[in-house]
């Protein structure tokens, strides 16, 4: 069953297999948006029969999670774009097939971006300032690179969160999200790069694209500076997280430094009291009579020296600073 839009004459609607041919059939502009979520061939075969467009391509656009690419043919252009996605449903991708008289979008399931285009053409319409086809094409194109630019900013509020949640207490659930947001970042890098690269080969000229003249150049270019500007933002925030996780480590490596040194600073106490009790436990019959033998040794020697060795070691420590006060 065909499932979709169909855009002519300024006005939306349902794209039938009627409506499809009848528009085919004849000489004005239109937009076909074709919803491919069956995957019962019914698009293919539309594209194929009807369409005639090369077997590649419509190979092509029946998969999807297809990195952004652009193909250029006898009488049409197929290209491959995407926005963001963060629950990698892929609803984010559309294949678009361009020529000089229509624009044919496939795409499936609900597609945002797609969704904002059609709103806009019903309050916007077509301008006269380029051709319509470049038109439907640089606002598609357009939703799906600004789409990127929500998810990054909410992005960046999530590293620097996480960053104030680290310094306070690191814990190794932290270290997993760290992991997972560079992950994405570089899935997100891998679209945004070929994207940006597919615009700079439309400016340039390597690829010849049906209605562009050097006005509608311009609408490429305000893409490609959106492209360049996500580029920029993927890569800051790589480094960005790069520096949180060196954060963490650090965090987590100084806290256990501390934590030694209590250690130390306790085993350090207890070592002169270990020998001394250990001396003074010695069953020798001279050490009993002569030294131990008084009343006044239990706390002289018992007591009183433990507590001076105690009282000693803890105004050295601070001395050098271990326990927080001054450093000589």
């Amino acid at each position: 069953m065909l499932k979709g839009t169909l855009r002519r004459d300024g006005h939306d609607e349902e794209a039938t297999p009627e409506n499809v041919v009848d528009a085919l059939a004849g000489t004005g502009f239109f937009w076909l948006d074709l919803d491919d979520d069956a995957v019962d061939g019914t698009v293919a075969e539309l594209l194929s029969v009807h369409f005639k467009f090369h077997p590649l391509a419509v190979q092509a656009a029946e998969r999807f999670g297809q990195r952004p690419r652009i193909d250029d043919y006898s009488d049409f252009v197929y290209l491959v774009a995407r926005g963001a996605d963060p629950d990698r449903t892929g609803k984010a991708e559309v294949h678009c097939f361009w020529t000089d008289r229509y624009v044919v979008t496939v795409h499936r399931g609900d597609c945002p971006a797609l969704t904002k285009v059609h709103q806009r053409l019903e309050r916007h319409p077509v301008s006269q300032v380029a051709s319509p086809q470049i038109v439907i094409v640089y606002l598609a194109i357009g939703a799906l690179v600004d789409s990127f630019f929500p998810y990054l900013s909410d992005f960046d509020d999530r590293i620097d969160s996480l960053e104030d949640d680290i310094l306070k207490a690191p814990t190794e659930a932290q270290l997993g999200e760290l992991f997972d947001m560079k992950r994405t970042l570089m899935e997100m890098r891998k679209v945004i790069a070929p994207q940006r690269d597919m615009m700079a080969s439309i400016n340039a000229g390597v690829t010849d694209v049906p209605g562009l003249t050097d006005e509608a150049t311009r609408y490429f270019r305000d893409l490609y500076d959106h492209l360049i500007r996500l580029a920029d933002l993927v890569d800051n925030y790589r480094d960005l997280l790069s520096s949180v996780m060196d954060t963490h480590l650090s965090t987590v490596s100084n806290r256990l430094n501390v934590v030694m040194k209590q250690l130390t600073i306790i085993a350090t106490i207890f070592l002169p009291l270990s020998f001394l009790t250990g001396f003074f436990g010695q069953n020798f019959s001279y050490l009993v009579r002569v030294w131990l033998a008084p009343t006044w040794s239990f706390y002289v020697l018992g007591i009183g020296v433990e507590l001076v060795t105690v009282v000693g070691l803890v105004v050295l420590f601070r001395k050098r600073g271990w326990l927080g006060g001054p450093t000589v």
